[in-house]
């Protein structure tokens, strides 16, 4: 089981502390391409988390040949653009929450059971989680080159909304991230943990990883 580190005293909208913090975490890739016939790119991607109790930061860094941002509004189609993703079940429920976001921070999140039929987050909600994306917040069309870019997500864990969870300490997740681009020049589907799917499948919870969120 991963567990994910608490470092206390870090304000999110201190971004120089924030970025402290993430340069003692050991970077995670996002390496398995879990369809390599149907699609065999694979863009350069990682990952860091740790938790302050009252957030979980998350950061992404990509390095990928094409880079797009045209979806404008929050719960959107993100996953067409330059995506990074994260999925949590809480519990054993069965259900868990999707949240993807753009490389400009645009940002969906879910709940739900299973592809179809989720529950959004409403405004309040979503104005709650803080988005810090390296490439602004402006839509932009699709750009070729070699192209870097990372997003901070400070996460609180009321953005469970359909939980009542006020910190972060102690919980027992699963989890899996994901890097997509449903609608770029070179489509990608990249996983932290293996899917196991004859094509492109992120909502299977059967394939998420245990984790635990440090107490101390």
């Amino acid at each position: 089981m991963t567990e994910i580190r608490k470092i206390t005293g870090i304000v999110p909208t201190n971004k120089a502390a924030v970025e402290a913090a993430f340069a003692g975490i050991e970077p995670q890739a996002l390496a398995c391409c879990n369809w390599p016939d149907q699609f065999p790119y694979a863009p350069e991607v990682s990952f860091r988390m740790f938790h302050t109790g009252d957030y979980l930061m998350l950061r992404f860094d990509v390095a990928e040949r094409c880079t797009m941002a045209r979806v404008t509004e929050d719960n959107g189609e993100v996953w067409t653009d330059s995506c990074v993703e994260f999925f949590i079940a809480p519990d054993d429920s069965g259900y868990y929450y999707n949240f993807e976001c753009s490389c400009i921070g645009r940002l969906l999140l879910g709940f739900r059971k299973e592809r179809e039929h989720p529950a959004h987050a409403a405004p309040k909600v979503m104005a709650a989680i803080l988005r810090n994306p390296s490439l602004g917040l402006r839509p932009f069309p699709e750009h070729e080159g070699n192209n870097r870019w990372s997003v901070v997500l400070a996460i609180p864990p009321q953005a469970l909304f359909m939980h009542e969870l006020s910190d972060w300490s102690g919980l027992k997740a699963s989890v899996n991230l994901y890097k997509c681009g449903d609608k770029l020049s070179q489509p990608h589907f990249l996983s932290w943990k293996p899917i196991k799917t004859p094509k492109p499948d992120f909502h299977r919870p059967d394939f998420f990883e245990q984790i635990k969120f440090s107490e101390i």
